[in-house]
């Protein structure tokens, strides 16, 4: 056990991790820059393993106050029909809408069509974990430092679909490989405010998403760089782990109901859009029950396990071609330790990972409450900001990592499920 709540932190990168130029000439590279952002981890040495900081998640603080204004947006391509919600972080206001979370309201209609601009704030694009929204603590927590007291960034948090009291309009819901939305809004956010600089941030299920997102995206990324915390990476694997011990079980029981929850806010729309059994919907008890009789009919997979394997963005490590950090906790109950590729990251210049040997799901707690985890995150997106010579950046010839990072022939970003319509 580590020593009075003192975490083990370790780093897994390429031997030659990716150069990188600072502002002021001088040269370093993507693993000193994620060094030099990591302190050291703290946490309450009362909840001295993984389950026990997961499960202190029950007991709900208030958390940072931020406050969103929420945009619909209409699905582009057509091919991705429906809408999806993005929430972008303002100044505290005092507009209620009981249909919407804390602190959250809609933009008028005449104020977003003014939200373009020239400056050049940096700006966050972030994702949240399975069947939450911009108003989950761990997110608020982590955007906190950012955007209150002074924080000169921008940020907006991308909702699943269904999720944070959005509305499901068509019969495309959301999956571990929807990275439809995130592109849509990173490509609009790239000409709505062409002299921002983008980075993106995931947490668990939506770390997975972004994950996929920039190895898809490969060297034509718009993101100047991402972070993926809590990331599953190896969905099957893990899958596996939570039905092997009493306490993955419990796990999966909850996050099950999660998911059963969301469908049955959106019954009619699930009835009215899909061909989806909803009485059968409700008599699942587990997540991958639940995967089972949503994802596989959704989208056309055979089996859950086929969906998960699909879905998983272990390979996708090898395709990234910007400046990536993930941040694990070796203890994870549920983004398990035997499901993380650390040999990917040994590979990829361009990828750098961050463990730690305590911390749980998403929590982190530190003594008095608060949580470690944003520490690293704002360290890493300001000095990228400040220090580093963003323009520098630039991607490999052809979008290859140099030959010894992959093996000859692979593709990693191979996927099977199409949408009609689309790539």
């Amino acid at each position: 056990m580590d020593w009075f709540g003192r975490a083990k932190i370790a780093f897994a990168h390429s031997s030659s991790p990716l150069a990188l130029r600072k502002k002021d000439g001088t040269s370093t590279d993507l693993a000193e820059v994620c060094k030099a952002s990591i302190p050291a981890c703290q946490l309450n040495p009362l909840l001295f393993n993984g389950d026990i900081q997961t499960m202190w998640t029950v007991f709900k603080e208030h958390g940072p106050p931020i406050y969103y204004r929420r945009r619909i947006f209409d699905a582009d391509p057509a091919s991705y029909k429906g809408t999806f919600t993005v929430d972008f972080a303002v100044p505290p206001h005092d507009d209620t809408d009981a249909s919407l979370p804390p602190r959250t309201a809609y933009f008028s209609e005449e104020d977003f069509a003014k939200i373009g601009s020239d400056d050049d704030k940096p700006m966050l694009i972030v994702l949240h974990g399975l069947s939450g929204g911009s108003h989950e603590i761990y997110l608020r927590h982590a955007i906190a430092p950012l955007v209150l007291n002074g924080g000169n960034w921008e940020v907006c948090v991308v909702n699943a679909r269904g999720c944070a009291n959005s509305k499901v309009t068509s019969g495309v819901l959301f999956n571990a490989r929807a990275t439809w939305d995130v592109r849509q809004v990173v490509n609009w956010a790239r000409k709505t405010f062409p002299n921002r600089p983008l980075f993106g941030l995931g947490f668990s299920l939506g770390a997975n998403i972004l994950t996929n997102y920039v190895g898809e995206e490969g060297a034509g990324c718009p993101l100047k760089a991402a972070i993926a915390v809590g990331n599953p990476f190896d969905l099957e694997m893990a899958n596996k782990a939570l039905q092997r011990t009493m306490l993955g079980r419990v796990y999966s029981r909850v996050m099950g109901t999660n998911m059963k929850k969301l469908i049955t806010l959106h019954k009619d729309e699930i009835s009215k859009y899909t061909t989806l059994d909803y009485d059968k919907i409700q008599s699942i008890t587990f997540l991958h029950e639940f995967d089972r009789e949503v994802q596989t009919k959704a989208w056309g997979y055979p089996t859950e396990g086929a969906y998960y394997r699909d879905a998983s963005s272990c390979d996708s490590v090898l395709a990234i071609r910007i400046p990536f950090l993930a941040i694990s906790a070796l203890d994870d109950p549920i983004a398990v330790y035997e499901a993380i590729p650390f040999q990917e990251f040994k590979q990829n210049p361009y990828t750098v990972l961050l463990t730690t040997s305590l911390g749980g799901h998403l929590s982190w707690f530190e003594i008095g409450g608060g949580r470690w985890h944003p520490r690293p995150i704002c360290n890493f997106l300001n000095r990228m900001v400040n220090e580093i010579d963003l323009d520098s950046i630039s991607p490999p010839a052809n979008g290859q990592a140099p030959k010894s990072s992959q093996a000859s022939g692979f593709d990693p970003m191979r996927r099977r499920m199409r949408i009609n319509g689309s790539n």
